[in-house]
């Protein structure tokens, strides 16, 4: 089934936990990374995106993190769920109560959140206190539109894993008998924005993460090959928890890299 697909043209690439966990590198990945952006460059016409859920920085910042840590990027090559939650707010033309970390507030500028008619839930450990969960509470039973970055579990930080958005989200569904628009990963849309522009169909990409529902179940789902790394959040296991299966299961980033380079180009 996979030899009659198409020729690679884009490959998309989770961050945290596939590139790097907080302030440190997955090893070798900038290297992998250097390797993989100059064959495409020389050999392939083929396009490389960063696809992320985080939302504890804005986009400017994690640039400068992922720079200081030595990987070459550029800011026009990374498309994260701020973006398209704020796409989502200017659409709807609605005025949120952000529930997102204050870093991540830029990515905001000149949207109106005076007497909010929506709830914005991102990873927000600061804000996910009992006021602040019942302001939202209040606002979603009263009507407002709940939009939900994205619904992760949990997230792998430096001492363990940690818990993600996606519990409270589920809380306030529960609460209110709601269902909130997601915009992030695992979301077909997220996927298809994320190739907008590189005259690439899904069916031509494939996606490199360290979640195996959100990158990787979320990344098949949408028409793309999905490979799942051993680092970040993976637990042992992971790889049998979505249907169909992931394309391929590596060790990390590198592993993964070669065998892009070796088998799908």
């Amino acid at each position: 089934r996979m030899a009659a697909r198409r020729a690679l043209k884009a490959v998309l690439v989770d961050l945290s936990g596939t590139l790097h966990i907080e302030d440190s590198a997955v090893p070798g990945a900038q290297e992998a990374l250097k390797r993989q952006a100059t064959f495409f460059d020389f050999l392939a016409p083929v396009t490389i995106r960063f696809v992320t859920n985080t939302t504890k920085e804005c986009k400017r910042d994690l640039l400068e993190r992922l720079m200081k840590l030595g990987f070459d990027i550029a800011e026009n090559e990374i498309f994260t769920s701020l973006t398209a939650a704020r796409n989502l707010l200017e659409q709807k033309q609605v005025r949120p109560l952000l529930l997102v970390d204050d870093k991540a507030l830029p990515d905001f500028t000149g949207i109106a959140t005076d007497d909010p008619n929506a709830v914005v839930v991102g990873l927000a450990p600061e804000h996910f206190h009992y006021e602040m969960m019942n302001r939202a509470f209040r606002l979603v039973l009263d009507g407002a539109p709940l939009i939900a970055i994205h619904k992760a579990r949990y997230f792998k930080k430096k001492d363990g894993l940690a818990l993600g958005p996606g519990p409270f989200v589920a809380g306030l569904e529960y609460a209110t008998d709601a269902k909130a628009t997601v915009v992030g990963k695992p979301e077909k849309t997220f996927f298809l924005e994320a190739l907008r522009g590189t005259d690439c169909a899904p069916e031509e990409a494939v996606m490199i993460g360290d979640d195996c529902r959100d990158d990787v179940g979320g990344a098949q789902h949408a028409g793309m090959r999905g490979i799942l790394v051993r680092t970040g959040k993976y637990r042992p296991g992971d790889e049998d928890k979505i249907n169909p299966a992931p394309y391929l299961t590596c060790k990390n980033f590198p592993e993964a890299v070669e065998h892009i380079l070796e088998r799908l180009l």
